[in-house]
């Protein structure tokens, strides 16, 4: 039978912790054993429902019928009235005639509920035990489903950190401590190898919530994660004063990143590489060594293309740097070497 002091304790802790109404547990948990008893004892088109009493642990069974007339139902021996004719067959488990309905009940209007008590099965402590703890065991599932979701939903942009659980097919599983995240391959730095144990960081670029869980999408390629690690090291961001406009990465080779002041006593660049380059160099130790070009941004395209192909110069062939500068800028870029002169750069808009 029921524990009812392990039940109310539950139920309480659950509202406390989880913000669950206790009543809304006690209707579930009466819906289910209502279910239960339908599935034990119960007959086709039957409507049942049950009260739980917390406090003495007992539980009562009802049978519920509509009332129904003629232009409800179609009454056994009678035939349809054309293909139109929505009626459904009268079931005497799930229907009872306005005029038996209002023997029992004086003034029982049409679709109005009927209700008839059922009787207690003497084995159904048992399988009422054993229902109330499944519902109770749902529910918790439930709470953390919804607490992982808030909680992470509004991460969602943010750097997390997790332990890595397993490898499975190129994914790294990283154990988060409430949800486990994943960190597709593709999203991962080439040349970079996890160990089980190990410590990771990663960008937060996707929460969803599927029939198996909250599912985590993590990356550590995306332009977004080394935004984010200069948020984390340079305050000048946090603080708005400085601005990063554009990212362009290939992901443990390069990366370029142009920035802005919205302060004229501020230096951009200054600020992302901070004093002797601690904090640039903070970020590349992060992403494992990927150089990083810092540029100021600005909005005559020439002047910001020039300084997007630094450190080189405009002569030299279209390599990473080439490539970087057109995804940073939104130029498409195109170097042609002059003899006996500088190269050039033919630039269009994409």
């Amino acid at each position: 039978m029921f524990d009812l002091k392990v039940i109310n304790s539950v139920l309480t802790q659950l509202e406390e912790e989880r913000g669950i109404p206790k009543e809304k547990i006690l209707e579930a948990i009466a819906s289910a054993l209502a279910t239960a008893y339908k599935k034990e004892y119960g007959k086709k088109g039957q409507i049942v429902r049950a009260t739980f009493d917390l406090a003495t642990g007992s539980t009562e069974f009802f049978q519920v019928k509509i009332v129904v007339d003629d232009s409800r139902v179609i009454m056994e021996g009678e035939e349809p009235r054309g293909e139109d004719d929505d009626r459904v067959k009268f079931n005497p488990e799930h229907h009872i005639l306005i005029a038996d309905a209002q023997m029992i009940k004086r003034g029982a209007e049409l679709d109005e509920e009927i209700v008839f008590p059922l009787e207690a099965k003497g084995d159904y402590g048992r399988i009422a035990a054993q229902t109330a703890k499944q519902v109770i065991i749902q529910k918790i599932r439930e709470a953390e489903k919804v607490s992982v979701l808030q909680e992470y939903g509004a991460r969602e942009g943010e750097i997390v950190s997790g332990t890595v659980q397993r490898m499975e097919r190129g994914s790294i599983f990283i154990d988060m401590g409430r949800a486990t995240a994943m960190l597709p391959y593709e999203e991962q730095i080439p040349g970079e190898r996890y160990r089980q144990g190990e410590r990771v960081r990663a960008y937060l670029f996707r929460v969803e919530e599927t029939p198996r869980g909250v599912f985590l999408k993590l990356s550590r390629s995306h332009p977004k994660f080394l935004e984010a690690l200069f948020t984390t090291e340079v305050p000048e961001i946090a603080n708005k004063i400085v601005e990063i406009k554009a990212v362009a990465r290939e992901a443990g080779s390069r990366s370029k990143v142009a920035v802005a002041s919205n302060d004229p006593h501020v230096d951009p660049v200054g600020s992302m590489v901070g004093q002797r380059g601690v904090r640039v160099t903070t970020v590349m130790s992060e992403l494992h060594g990927e150089k990083i070009d810092i540029i100021d941004w600005s909005e005559d395209p020439k002047k910001f293309i020039q300084e997007s192909l630094s450190p080189a110069k405009i002569m030299g062939k279209s390599g990473q740097n080439v490539r970087l500068a057109a995804k940073l800028t939104g130029w498409k870029i195109d170097i042609k070497g002059v003899p006996g002169e500088n190269g050039v750069a033919d630039i269009a808009k994409e």
